[in-house]
């Protein structure tokens, strides 16, 4: 008894650790996700404000849990904010083509299914290693980083 009750506990362990790290994204994929304090509404209420203070264009807002109910589904909340700086991501396009897929620079902000909320988006290195942009044009498709940890404090 005390053998399956082991077994028992080691794969709860396991199921837990698995689940935790289903919430964020894997360093690998090229996502930084970073939890945030603020409802995804707000998070995102948040980035959107500091991106429109330092003349960043807002290209688009999605709502994609508010999409899913209109479609009659459920989805945990979930928005991405299209944003982005034309003299800042033109340069990168031309010297390299198809950085064209992943700009403007895209914030993604999701509840996960313990509640917590995380405000992730792609790192300018995984964009650089992605697309070979060269290295002083990178700072342009980087910056993304420091608007979400101003959304964050």
């Amino acid at each position: 008894m005390k053998k399956i009750l082991n077994i028992f506990l080691l794969l709860l362990l396991c199921a837990s650790v698995t689940a935790a790290m289903a919430q964020a994204p894997a360093p690998s994929s090229g996502i930084t996700a970073k939890p945030s304090k603020y409802s995804v509404a707000e998070t995102m209420d948040r980035l959107e404000k500091i991106a429109k203070a330092k003349g960043i264009t807002i290209f688009a807002r999605i709502d994609h849990s508010n999409e899913a109910e209109k479609a009659g589904l459920k989805m945990r909340p979930t928005q991405l904010l299209l944003l982005g700086n034309p003299k800042a991501g033109t340069p990168v396009m031309i010297a390299t083509p198809s950085t064209a897929i992943d700009l403007p620079l895209k914030a993604l902000a999701w509840e996960d299914a313990s509640g917590k909320v995380w405000l992730g988006f792609n790192s300018g290195e995984y964009l650089k290693q992605r697309h070979g942009i060269p290295d002083d044009l990178v700072k342009n498709v980087g910056a993304i980083a420091g608007l979400v940890d101003a959304a964050l404090e």
